[in-house]
Parts: structure tokens; sequence; C-alpha cells
């Protein structure tokens, strides 16, 4: 049997990138799927994509900073299928500069979508989990969580922040059996990091169905375990030691 079979799991950012490949390597295990995204044309296709497959699966256009939004979609989900087994945080932004001329709009704008928008799907996931007694949030992370780049404080304070909820997440969650855990990926190859590098400043790479290969083995665990934090990144990226 597939590891996530009959599985109700609920993506953000669902439509590229590290979320399309944590939805392929979903439908691939027997999930029954729900995407979100902003960007409504292209999640749609990835529906298309998942149901050509015969795989169960609705798209929700959502802004996960909206909560009145957040809050539609969770009904959506319990009208659609009256569970939710997985949740995964995965909805980001990147956006920085030097801190001295930040704008507050730039701030509000990464902490909005790789914070606020995590907290208020957690916070409607776990109402859902609790009643159910089980459940797994699934949070995307990120090595900046650990080790800062210059030039990025809105997106490291971020996801030093991510981290912090997910572990405020596992413990309120342990009475209910519901795990919290956290994927902190390094470079992941996606169409804007492909657009926006010459070839002199590519890093060392890993692609999303190779990150997605771990999200599937967090969220096949077995209930009564977690494995609360993850970091993957390709062999050769800088990362430890790195300035």
């Amino acid at each position: 049997m597939a590891q996530l079979q009959d599985k109700v799991a609920l993506i953000t950012g669902a439509a590229t990138g590290i979320g399309l490949g944590i939805t392929r390597a979903f439908a691939k295990e027997g999930a029954r799927l729900i995407l979100a995204s902003r960007d409504s044309v292209r999640l749609e296709e990835t529906a298309g994509e998942m149901r050509a497959q015969g795989v169960h699966a609705i798209a929700i256009p959502t802004d996960v900073t909206d909560e009145a939004q957040v809050v539609a979609l969770f009904e959506h989900v319990m009208r659609e299928f009256g569970r939710l087994d997985i949740l995964i945080n995965n909805a980001g932004v990147f956006d920085g500069g030097p801190l001295d001329e930040l704008s507050l709009e730039t701030w509000q704008k990464v902490i909005g979508v790789n914070l606020t928008g995590p907290f208020l799907c957690s916070r409607e996931a776990f109402k859902i989990m609790k009643r159910q007694g089980a459940g797994r949030i699934i949070n995307i992370g990120s090595i900046s969580a650990q080790v800062p780049r210059l030039h990025s404080a809105p997106y490291v304070s971020a996801k030093f922040g991510l981290e912090g909820l997910t572990r405020a997440t596992a413990l309120d969650g342990r009475a209910y059996g519901i795990a919290a855990s956290c994927l902190h990926p390094g470079n992941v190859a996606s169409e804007r990091r492909q657009a926006s590098a010459a070839p002199a400043d590519q890093e060392p790479m890993m692609t999303p169905d190779e990150l997605a290969s771990v999200a599937v083995i967090m969220a096949a665990l077995p209930a009564h375990v977690n494995l609360i934090d993850a970091i993957v990144l390709p062999v050769e990226q800088l990362y430890i030691g790195r300035g």
C-alpha cells in the first residue's frame, strides 16, 4: 500500500517549486489533496495534472495572510473531506536588502506570508485535528533559520519564528495526538532562482522532488512518532561555517 493512502493533505504554495514537488510526491503515495496558492491559474493546472492521474485533488485559491480566506479554506476542506490528516505550510516569499535600507512594507510582506500565514493555517488545522485526536503539521522552514545570509533580515526572522511556532505547536498538540515538525531546505532549484542567477553565480542545488521525498518520510511516520526537525541540502552547499 502507498505510504499516504487516503490521507487528506492540504498543501499551501502548491502551484510551483517545493509545493509542486510535495504535491506530486504525495499524489504518488495515495494522498487526497487540497491545493492552495495565490496563483489561481497555475494552481488549477496542478490540480488538473493530479486529477488526470486519478488523484482526488481540489484547488482553492488562497492568500494565507488573509484570515477570512484561510478560515474559508479549512471550511472547504471539511465540507469536501470531513477531516484533515496533514497540513504542509509551504507558501513563502523572499525579499530583503541591507538592514538600514529595508522598508516596513518589505518586512511586513515577508513576515506575513512566511510566519503569519503558517500561524493562521496551523490554528485552523489544530481545531480540526484536536477534534480528531490526530494530525500532522509540517512547516517548510529554511537553513537560514540556523545560518543566516547577508541582507536577509525579514526572511531569516520569519524562518527563526517558524521554528519557534513549530515547537510551540508540537507542545500544544502533544495531548491531542498532533505532531508538528519543520523541514529546513537548503538550495532548491526553482524557476525564480534559475531566472535570477547568472551561470557564474549558480550554487549547488537539489530538485523539489528530492526535497519532497523527505516530506513524504516525515508525513508517513507512525502517529506516535515525530521527526521534529530535518535539514536537507546539497552536499556541496556552503552551510557549516558559511559566512
